[in-house]
């Protein structure tokens, strides 16, 4: 495994405007929900997310970042212990509680709480509130403190849905909401925006303790149900939102490759192969976006007002990607790209901005702000790669492929091509792979090519040798 080298870690420490009375960098962590790299500053010129691209130009933004698989709880799990999932046997379902599947492991918020660090969590960050819930220097904080249970979305028990109209939309079994709302209210009548008030609180009073933070913030939306003001459904001329080129069934795509029905459980939902389906959708989906990209814009201005700017890391991402039409899907839990690439937004105050091809996964991001901070790394414990170096050189090679696992399938993807392989009993029952050259939106599974063969058999041996490492 690379260590980042003493001299790395102090130019870095050095970098940062950290108080004299303070030894180590703040670090705000912001975790988005569902969010793929559908941002402005990844070359989405539709979307309107002036705040993430503002923060991007002053960055380093990651081209290649990949969750690890694509469900939240499991997600999260593994970034916050630094531990892949290597599903089935850990991680496997999305109510996932690291502290139950991996006791062993120290959590991330605990390691910088037992290195100086007062940690707090606010919003969704792990999955379940009460999982390792002692690991944060203060109870961790959301807008319902009994956390959400198995039938969280059932109408309005969390009061998810502000209009009166909605009402008249209920799903018949599940007994949840419409999938959608727009509601003509404040920012802080829906979960997000209390999460961003609470934040901002947050931030005054840890200014005055004087102390180092690690303050995570999780944004529920753009989860379903795609929830948000009005004014932010207004920023859209629906007609005019761009919808996905290929809503359909990629090539040879394996029976393995399930559609994703998840926003099945929610009420309005109707055939979504319909243009007008699909544009509402997408609309909810951006509108979602945009309201937690205005969020994060209170919680920078108070950053930046109280000072803090020039001493914080500030790190955005979500925590897996989300289809929009693409491949006919609408949701997440799939190998395919639009599931498993994340943007990933790092701001190191003193070092260069810019964009970086580097692979990275969600799992390096424990050894990377543990070397950013410059406290040490849990031993034998992290499976990650710091990607510390990239901040000085954004051409520094981090690894040659990162890996993705959902269900019982197995996910290789390197700087061009994605190999996904299923295995039942110890054999090999379905595969799949993508030249991202070729083909960037994954039409066509091109694994039954002779062209193919050696880098289907060079990324298949590498997701071997994951797996017995594991």
């Amino acid at each position: 495994m690379y260590k980042t080298s003493l001299p790395l870690l102090i130019s870095f420490i050095t970098a940062i405007g950290v108080p004299a009375n303070q030894s180590k960098p703040n670090v705000l962590m912001i975790i988005v929900d569902d969010l793929r790299p559908e941002l402005g500053c990844y070359g989405v010129d539709a979307i309107q997310t002036p705040v993430m691209d503002s923060l991007a130009g002053q960055s380093l933004m990651f081209r290649n970042a990949f969750c690890n698989t694509p469900v939240s709880g499991a997600s999260r799990a593994s970034m916050l212990t630094g531990l892949y999932p290597k599903l089935p046997e850990r991680f496997s379902h999305a109510f996932t509680y690291a502290q139950k599947d991996a006791p062993e492991a120290i959590p991330m918020p605990q390691w910088f709480k037992d290195h100086g660090y007062h940690t707090v969590s606010n919003g969704k960050v792990f999955h379940n509130i009460d999982d390792h819930a002692s690991a944060w220097s203060e109870d961790p904080w959301r807008v319902n403190m009994e956390g959400y249970e198995s039938h969280w979305a059932v109408y309005n028990k969390w009061e998810l849905w502000m209009s009166d109209v909605s009402a008249r939309t209920i799903h018949p079994k599940t007994m949840r909401g419409p999938f959608y709302e727009s509601a003509d209210l404040p920012d802080s009548a829906y979960q997000d925006g209390k999460v961003a008030l609470k934040t901002i609180s947050d931030l005054r009073r840890l200014k005055e303790s004087g102390d180092p933070f690690f303050l995570a913030c999780g944004f529920w939306r753009p989860h379903l149900p795609f929830n948000a003001p009005k004014k932010y459904w207004d920023l859209y001329n629906r007609e005019e939102i761009p919808l996905a080129d290929n809503n359909y069934r990629s090539e040879n795509l394996p029976s393995q490759v399930r559609t994703p029905t998840e926003i099945n459980a929610y009420g309005g939902v109707y055939d979504k192969s319909e243009e007008a389906f699909q544009r509402v959708a997408k609309h909810g989906y951006y509108a979602c976006v945009s309201y937690v990209d205005a969020q994060i814009g209170k919680v920078l201005s108070e950053l930046k007002a109280l000072s803090l700017e020039e001493s914080t890391i500030v790190i955005i991402f979500g925590d897996h990607g989300w289809h929009l039409g693409e491949n006919s899907f609408w949701g997440k839990h799939t190998l395919m790209r639009r599931s498993t690439q994340i943007p990933l937004i790092i701001h190191v105050p003193g070092t260069n901005s810019g964009e970086t091809l580097s692979l990275v996964e969600l799992v390096d991001l424990y050894p990377t702000l543990c070397d950013l901070a410059g406290i040490p790394q849990p031993q034998d414990q992290l499976q990650g790669r710091s990607f510390a170096p990239v901040f000085s050189d954004s051409r520094f090679k981090t690894k040659d492929a990162v890996f993705v696992q959902w269900g019982n399938g197995d996910n290789a993807i390197n700087s061009r091509y994605s190999y996904a392989k299923w295995m039942k009993d110890g054999v090999v029952e379905a595969e799949m792979l993508f030249d991202h050259k070729m083909d960037p939106d994954e039409n066509h599974n091109m694994v039954k090519s002779s062209v193919y063969k050696p880098m289907k058999n060079y990324l298949s041996g590498m997701i071997d040798y994951l797996r017995s490492k594991l």
